[in-house]
């Protein structure tokens, strides 16, 4: 190593000792199931965002044997709102795995680790380093941020060199002695100190020998190349009534919110002019010779996904006789409150001060 690289692995475990005191309840944890667990449910979200969904799927499900035997309707209830609702899709078929074919036993090498559904290089060596102390460095953002800065590396994250180097660097420097630690002090590191937006540049151990603060650049670094083009699409969700019941269907694959329920649905590459709402020809086609009663229509709504943005509305419906919609069944009240919905229908279901205009 380099004397940069040796003060860089030297004074990131002296931070750790001496100022790291981030807290969290799976740090210290050596249970793979619940290393596991977190790792999956950080994929894609803030640790804030997190906590509460941890707390409630360990205290659902203290083992993955009770997981794996857990009906997917609650599973998915209980991800609800959380997102990217393949990560909850991979944890059940990757539970079941190991409840059945490995007799509810984790795997404990890399390579057996990283062929589970749903883990990538990185959750595979933060499981490793941290359930078995498995010389495998963890590389996510923060990992990214923290050696692109201090090295001063302008090297592209989201490209395949870059991301390659990057992965190459961090095994290099990390502490084969204690890799659970050093990969949880540094992923602590960037989250605590070297922040995206306000790095606490003042208060850094490492800031002596840190290329990006020599050079004024700190905030240039991590590079990126690649830039996201995102699509709007507008949703109307149509809550149809017959005899106190409401009609929904479960969403299909190859598109967002895969395995959760939703409304009758009308999706439109436009906003719809919901004052003519009964004349739209859409609407003529799904309801066709039923006569429908418009009771009420939402204030918009909207939700950022990462490559699009979801835009509608909520248009409350009474019927003369049953919806005839393909895959829409009839749920109760009790029995829909039981189903998981995405994050944008939620949000309206439970927005109590919501503001409509009835017709």
């Amino acid at each position: 190593m380099t004397a940069q690289e040796q003060n860089f692995v030297k004074k990131l475990l002296q931070w750790n000792d001496l100022d790291n005191n981030r807290q969290m309840p799976w740090k210290g944890e050596k249970d793979p199931y619940k290393i596991w667990l977190s790792e999956i449910i950080l994929q894609q979200t803030r640790v804030h965002q997190g906590l509460d969904y941890y707390n409630r799927f360990v205290a659902s499900f203290p083992t993955i044997k009770l997981l794996a035997k857990a009906p997917e309707t609650n599973v998915f209830k209980l991800w609800e709102g959380l997102g990217y609702y393949t990560r909850c899709k991979n944890l059940i078929a990757t539970a079941k795995y190991i409840a059945n074919e490995l007799d509810g036993k984790f795997p404990d090498n890399y390579a057996d680790i990283l062929l589970l559904k749903g883990i990538g290089p990185y959750t595979a060596a933060a499981i490793g380093s941290f359930a078995f102390n498995l010389p495998y460095a963890v590389v996510d953002g923060n990992v990214f941020r923290v050696l692109a800065r201090y090295f001063g590396i302008a090297k592209a994250i989201d490209s395949n060199g870059g991301k390659q180097f990057f992965t190459l660097l961090a095994n290099k420097l990390l502490d084969k002695k204690q890799p659970g630690k050093y990969n949880q002090a540094l992923m602590d590191f960037g989250a605590v100190i070297c922040k995206p937006q306000l790095p606490d540049c003042n208060n850094c151990m490492l800031k002596i020998n840190c290329t990006a603060l020599a050079e004024s650049n700190v905030n240039q670094l991590p590079v990126k190349e690649k830039r996201i083009i995102k699509k709007t699409r507008w949703f109307y969700y149509l809550i149809v009534e017959y005899k106190g019941r409401q009609y929904v269907r479960l969403r299909g694959p190859k598109d967002i919110w895969e395995n959760l329920y939703e409304f009758v649905l009308i999706e439109n590459d436009k906003p719809l002019a919901l004052e003519k709402f009964e004349e739209l020809q859409k609407v003529k086609d799904l309801f066709g010779k039923n006569s429908i009663a418009v009771v009420q229509i939402s204030p918009l709504y909207k939700q950022q996904l990462t490559h699009q943005t979801i835009q509608g509305q909520f248009i409350r419906i009474k019927i003369s006789k049953p919806f005839a919609g393909k895959d829409y069944k009839a749920f109760s009240q009790v029995e829909i409150d039981k189903l998981p919905f995405p994050k944008f229908i939620t949000a309206y279901l439970k927005d109590k001060n919501v503001s409509l205009n009835l017709f």
